[in-house]
């Protein structure tokens, strides 16, 4: 008998783990951005992919395998969901296997002649450590977005973004509508409840799309099915959505380094509002050792990092991740919004569980 309740309670879980998920799924899949990407002089790069699109975990041979015509850029983006009693908060982040800003050639010269510069640098205590983060082309690049939606009311189609940020270059730029007519912040388009998004070509900045002239684009959308931008219809590319919780997160879980990872640090806890009985209580959720870049030894050595690990150089004082871990303070802090903007989640965060 209790072996059955075990294997029942087992189940049980499994099966609200499962609809936890569906449920994340459909609203990351309800807002999906619409990315146009820019192409520059080496397509294959700028196309937008999953990190193991070469059929492995590996981050030091991405760069070599993106030319590598037998493995498909097939498109997947990746996302994670977590909810307050006023808004969504949802994640998405943009995979290519390289950044190759300066070319492809002259951008790894380059990136290396700064590395030694840096070795030269910290000898004499350079002090911005900012020296580091100047490689001009490096293997792996993964930047994002985060999108907040007001839960307008009970219907789904009534639900609106209502503000934006984007990653670009260790930086982040705020967006409010169009419609919002503050001169303080930049605006953000959509088509229906999906945000447009411009990708910028050999770099793969993500900013909000503001009808860039002159540039030849990829425009992937979400389609429930990852397409090959290789045969696409007039330009326009079907995405996949993944989960960062089962693919990027569980390997950075991971107690030492791996193939995927080349850097990790300790985290320490992360303290976030949460409803309980109906009130909003502060908890504690020790992260400990996290892995913050991806392995690549071209160009700039490790580079590119997972979303915990990005940061806006403008403050680079606060704790690392706060971004990813607590988005609901985060927009709130930055759009100086009231105390009527919820920052008490009744859906955790993936990592928070």
């Amino acid at each position: 008998m209790k072996k059955f309740y075990l294997i029942f309670i087992a189940t049980l879980l499994c099966s609200l783990f499962t609809f936890a998920q569906n449920a994340e799924r459909d609203t990351a899949a309800r807002f999906a951005p619409i990315f146009f990407q820019a192409l520059g002089d080496n397509p294959r790069s700028d196309y937008i992919t999953n990190f193991d699109f070469d059929g492995d975990w590996r981050g030091d041979n991405n760069w070599e395998n993106v030319d590598n015509k037998k493995f498909s850029l097939r498109a997947y983006v990746y996302y994670s969901v977590c909810e307050t009693q006023t808004h969504y908060f949802i994640h998405y982040a943009v995979f290519h296997p390289r950044d190759y800003k300066g070319g492809a050639k002259k951008g790894v010269l380059f990136s290396e002649l700064i590395k030694e510069g840096v070795k030269i640098a910290s000898k004499g205590n350079e002090p911005t450590g900012l020296m580091a983060e100047a490689g001009v082309a490096h293997e792996n690049d993964l930047e994002g977005a985060l999108v907040v939606v007001d839960k307008k009311t009970s219907s789904n189609n009534d639900d609106v973004v209502a503000y934006l940020e984007t990653l670009h270059h260790n930086n982040f730029s705020a967006y409010l509508p169009a419609s919002a007519e503050n001169p303080a912040f930049k605006t953000f388009k959509t088509e229906g409840q999906n945000v447009l998004l411009y990708i910028e070509p050999k770099g793969h900045g993500i900013e909000a799309y503001a009808e860039q002239k002159n540039a030849e684009f990829v425009i992937y959308k979400f389609g429930g099915k990852a397409g090959d931008p290789t045969k696409a219809n007039g330009g326009r590319v079907d995405y996949e959505l993944v989960p960062i919780q089962t693919t990027l997160w569980t390997r950075a879980k991971s107690a030492k380094q791996n193939a995927t990872f080349g850097k990790m640090i300790d985290y320490g806890s992360v303290s976030i509002d949460v409803m309980q009985n109906g009130k909003s209580v502060a908890k504690k959720f020790t992260l400990g050792s996290l892995a913050s870049a991806f392995d690549g030894d071209t160009g700039g050595k490790n580079m590119a990092r997972p979303p915990w690990a990005w940061f806006d150089n403008d403050r680079r004082s606060e704790q690392l991740g706060l971004w990813f871990f607590d988005p609901a303070k985060t927009i709130k802090r930055d759009f100086k919004l009231p105390d009527s903007f919820s920052t008490a989640y009744v859906r955790l965060p993936f990592w928070a569980h």
